[in-house]
């Protein structure tokens, strides 16, 4: 019974492959009998318009009346000539430069004033925030309480250093006429070195209590939080009576100044565009919040590496000041990266594809009547609605816009 199962089994396997591959055969097949179908009917459709084509010609040699209702109906435009433009077009940013976070010189402290609100214009230097200084300010006072105590000393040791000095000079003068002992004039010299050196001491003493002194004014300093530029404040994350450093605990810029200088427009371009973006390229930059025309750039920045999760690089083009340009608005670059000066275009629609390539219709003049002339076209880049004709076309040509899809090489057509 085992056997027979194992048979079933291994028989039920084999079905099921053969259909599979089957399938796939059959699908392999379907497809190439569609295109053996569509080119039957490419060269059907030739075939269909020639006959049309010579039984139109002879129903107009058999009936001259007939003439004017074979005709065609259609809409042409004259082909100028005309300078040709491709943009890569991507979605972006109103990036800046002058993005500030205000911070404490120090370490900062407890927040004693807050002199700015969210949309005041400030200058750079203008104080926005007073720290609590009393712990400095009596840090001053202590240091110029020292610098007194210094230079009191500093006195007393020079009046004794001039007494010194006196008596010295007086025993100097007193030997040199052989009076008194030599011992008094070396021992008053002893003591005017001493006192000068300890002068020279008491006056370093004093230097460093000044110095005392400057350090602890620029504590007091600190406590004026200033603008590092000028600008709108953006954002006051911060209230009288909270520890300011710059940063609040959650890493949010507790003051944050944004200047209008230095805007720019920040995208992230695909890296298969790496060989057709470089700096200094022309770009358009569209704002469709503000209501205005194309603001007109250059590449300023182009990324030198490629971002491993996006497959992107940044470029940047800056822009002018604007009072209706604001940081984080989305923003549209179309960069220019195709360019060719009195160029041929036609609209992408009108442009059809057989066996042999691309091909418009044109109207031209035959005889007494106007036809509908195939031509064929070589095309370039796309753009806006239009594409390039590199050959085929030389322009002033009247391209058929309206009814193209069902006029035929010969056929005669007219506009009304």
């Amino acid at each position: 019974m085992s056997n027979i199962l194992k048979i079933s089994f291994a028989v039920v396997i084999a079905v099921t492959l053969v259909a599979c591959g089957a399938d796939a055969k059959d699908k392999k097949g379907g497809v190439g009998d569609l295109k053996v179908k569509l080119e039957k009917l490419k060269k059907e459709k030739s075939s269909l318009d020639a006959d049309i084509r010579k039984l139109e010609d002879e129903i107009v040699k058999a009936d001259p009346t007939a003439a004017q209702q074979v005709k065609k109906l259609v809409s042409v435009d004259t082909l100028r000539i005309q300078d040709f433009v491709h943009y890569i077009e991507l979605q972006g940013k109103i990036g800046t430069d002058g993005v500030a976070y205000v911070s404490p010189t120090g370490q900062g402290g407890l927040v004693k004033a807050i002199y700015v609100k969210t949309g005041q214009k400030v200058s750079k230097g203008q104080v926005v925030v007073k720290l609590d200084d009393a712990i400095a300010r009596q840090g001053v006072v202590a240091a110029q309480q020292g610098v007194v105590g210094a230079q009191q000393q500093a006195g007393q040791i020079k009046a004794r250093l001039d007494q010194a000095q006196t008596i010295y000079t007086k025993y100097q003068n007193l030997w040199s006429q052989g009076i008194g002992a030599e011992i008094q004039v070396i021992n008053a010299k002893a003591d005017v070195d001493a006192l000068a050196a300890q002068l020279r001491a008491a006056q370093a003493q004093v230097g460093s209590a000044q110095a005392s002194v400057r350090i602890a004014q620029e504590q007091v300093n600190m406590s004026n939080v200033t603008a590092g530029t000028s600008g709108v404040v953006d954002q006051v994350n911060v209230r009288v009576g909270e520890f300011f450093s710059g940063m609040s605990p959650d890493r949010k810029p507790q003051i944050m100044i944004v200047s209008s200088v230095g805007l720019k427009a920040e995208v992230p371009v695909p890296d298969n565009y790496v060989s057709k973006v470089k700096k200094g390229d022309k770009v358009e930059v569209v704002v469709a919040e503000t209501g205005k025309p194309p603001f007109q750039s250059t590449i300023s920045v182009v990324g030198a590496s490629i971002d491993p999760t996006t497959r992107s690089f940044m470029v940047e083009a800056k822009l002018s000041a604007d009072p209706l340009l604001k940081p984080n608005q989305t923003a549209v670059m179309r960069i220019l990266d195709y360019e060719a000066k009195a160029a041929v275009s036609v609209p992408v629609n009108v442009v059809q594809t057989d066996e042999k390539g691309k091909y418009v219709y044109v109207m031209e003049k035959a005889g007494d009547k106007m036809i509908a002339r195939k031509k064929q076209v070589t095309v370039g880049e796309a753009y806006n609605g239009l594409i390039e004709i590199k050959s085929g076309l030389t322009g002033g040509e009247l391209i058929i816009t309206e009814g193209y899809q069902t006029v035929y090489d010969g056929q005669s057509v007219t506009t009304n």
